[in-house]
């Protein structure tokens, strides 16, 4: 687009969405990386919660967004049945937002390896002990847990083979920034099979 500049200028997605996170981790008090994640069960019935993004990866026709969770929890069943997702990014210290749709994959290999090792050693075990999305006693019941997972895993705990990461490979990413008189501007880049990217301003 012609009028596309700013901080809306560049001829790769993914490098727009670094350049803004890197401002949002100068001027977010928490989490800057933080993402609404929505997706949907077998039925359709939507459902969204807060994940923090970890990695974005590559450039162009190959970059992917990922985050990490247990495989067995809500979110994890719902991309099993429907492997598709949507998340929003939104920073008020920025004013601006980034939404992002797509098909999603598991991220299973050394990637996950890696980023599970360097988490805390609790978090580590926590997810050993941790039943995500499903009844729990009470907290003290999870806290014996996660002392049984570290006697039986020590302290240097292998990924749980039901724990590791979801890559979505985005078909849509739109840029929004605030706008006085709610005149905000709005940029999608969209790609529907094909290598190249489609860019259009939008109304707001």
């Amino acid at each position: 687009m012609t009028d596309r500049g700013g901080i809306f200028a560049g001829d790769d997605p993914f490098e727009i969405v670094r350049s803004w996170l890197h401002e949002a981790e100068q001027s977010e008090p928490n989490d800057p990386n933080a993402i609404a994640l929505a997706t949907s069960d077998a039925t359709g019935m939507p459902d969204v919660r807060m994940v923090l993004l970890k990695d974005v990866d590559g450039q162009g026709a190959d970059g992917s967004f990922v985050f990490y969770t247990n495989y067995e929890s809500a979110k994890g069943l719902q991309l099993a049945e429907n492997a598709q997702a949507a998340f929003v990014m939104h920073w008020k210290s920025l004013r601006r937002q980034i939404r992002v749709r797509g098909h999603v994959e598991r991220e299973e290999g050394p990637q996950a390896d890696e980023y599970y090792g360097s988490r805390a050693l609790q978090s580590r075990l926590g997810a050993w002990a941790s039943r995500q999305s499903r009844p729990l006693d009470s907290r003290t019941s999870l806290m014996a847990d996660v002392a049984k997972a570290g006697l039986r895993h020590g302290t240097q705990p292998e990924r749980p083979p039901f724990w590791g990461g979801f890559r979505i490979r985005p078909t849509q990413i739109e840029f929004w920034a605030d706008g006085a008189f709610r005149l905000h501007d709005r940029f999608v880049w969209t790609r529907n099979g094909q290598s190249e990217w489609e860019i259009n301003r939008l109304c707001p």
